[in-house]
């Protein structure tokens, strides 16, 4: 074997080895939600040179992209007709692999929203994905070739400002909320055949009941996982996730939930808000099998809560950036404001930490990356030329960005 047929083979095993965790980013922000991941080698600003790779996108979408092994699935919409598309990109060199087209429509949504904002996700066998229209909520299981394996028609979805629910997966189901404007429910699903499993009607809130945020997994000291949800007209419940059983539930949103809860120290912590910046951040001690009833610690007001953009942590510090560039970091067990600065910018995107850093993601494309520290640090700011309402995903030491109509890698080569 001469050096250059050595070279050219240990350059692809770099390249198959930097991607061989990308599984690890298997849902809307990552592991059970949180936002996290310990990879190396993200800087904290770059140029248009350092990209890996540079794809555009058919279609539009606020979608945020999830990984296995080395496929990256996301949704995209065409806005002229409603077609809904699920690609599939190699996170080696960024070529669109496949695309699926599913015909459906255009229909009224909020001028930030999207036909194609839900997140994917995706397992060992199918990617999971789901869209709406007034008359038909979506969910779909593809498979990693691109063949549908089953498609579910949910009923109607009533929002005036449309859809953007995204499923996770737990144990054999996909679970997705409908906290809409109409009949809601949450429901489970048979990630192998497309079967409701459990089914559980859900309160609709007397104002707008139309909730976004993810579930995520409450893993007590003692007892079974808890599926943590929430929404305007319940607050936070826990669900058993096998039944749809109520373990416990606190109403404590004054708005509509669109960030998704964190667990950090043991304490479940959403945020609630509207457009016009009258935010909450609160911070609950769940209840338990012994009778506790679940807890407010404390809430933090519009001041440092976002409304959109979910929390991120890193250890005991909790990362509140806000919808119009004013970012806090907090204490977890307390709440107390260790630092509260103004980097700018307008965000839809969530943050995310990784390693030592919070990046965020600006509606005009602009990633903005922070020490994930409690002193403030401003480490670095990088344009991707294109807006964004993307939460970025990570793994295998790469960051992928997705703007409106272009996927992004930055990170080991």
């Amino acid at each position: 074997m001469n050096r250059r047929t050595l070279a050219t083979l240990l350059a692809l095993a770099c390249a198959l080895y930097s991607t061989s965790g990308a599984q690890e980013w298997s849902r809307f922000r990552g592991p059970n939600g949180s936002g996290q991941s310990e990879a190396t080698g993200i800087p904290a600003s770059w140029s248009e040179n350092d990209y890996l790779w540079k794809t555009a996108l058919p279609g539009v979408g606020h979608s945020s992209p999830v990984l296995w092994g080395n496929q990256i699935f996301l949704l995209s919409a065409n806005p002229q007709d409603g077609t809904r598309h699920v690609l599939c990109v190699s996170a080696v060199d960024g070529k669109l692999t496949w695309k699926q087209d599913f015909p459906s429509k255009t229909h009224r949504i909020h001028q930030q929203n999207s036909l194609a904002s839900s997140t994917p996700t995706v397992d060992a066998d199918h990617v999971y994905c789901a869209w709406a229209t007034p008359e038909e909520f979506t969910l779909v299981a593809l498979k990693h070739d691109g063949s549908t394996a089953w498609r579910a028609n949910l009923g109607p979805f009533v929002s005036e400002h449309g859809f953007g629910a995204s499923p996770i997966l737990y144990d054999d189901l996909v679970i997705i909320t409908n906290d809409q404007d109409a009949d809601s429910f949450l429901i489970a699903i048979d990630r192998r055949t497309g079967l409701t499993r459990w089914k559980v009607d859900r309160k609709v809130h007397e104002k707008q009941n139309a909730s976004y945020a993810a579930p995520c997994v409450y893993q007590p000291k003692k007892g079974p996982a808890e599926l943590i949800v929430c929404s305007w007209a319940h607050g936070i419940t826990s669900v058993a996730p096998l039944t749809g059983k109520t373990n416990w539930e606190t109403e404590v949103f004054e708005r509509r939930p669109v960030g998704s809860p964190i667990i950090v120290g043991g304490l479940v912590l959403g945020n609630c808000g509207e457009g016009s910046g009258n935010n909450n951040v609160v911070a609950i001690e769940p209840g338990n099998a012994d009778g506790r009833e679940p807890r407010l610690v404390y809430k933090i007001d519009k001041t440092s809560a976002p409304y959109v953009p979910s929390l991120v942590a890193k250890d005991s510090l909790v990362f509140l950036w806000g919808d119009r560039g004013v970012v806090a970091c907090i204490d977890a067990p307390t709440g107390k404001i260790h630092w509260r600065e103004r980097v700018g910018g307008n965000y839809s995107s969530s943050p995310v930490r990784v390693a030592n850093r919070v990046y965020c993601v600006s509606v005009d494309g602009e990633v903005a990356c922070l020490a994930a520290s409690d002193q403030y640090e401003l480490l670095g700011r990088s344009k991707l030329g294109e807006a964004s309402r993307a939460t970025p995903a990570v793994a295998g030491d790469r960051m992928f960005l997705r703007t409106e109509s272009h996927l992004f890698a930055i990170g080991a080569k």
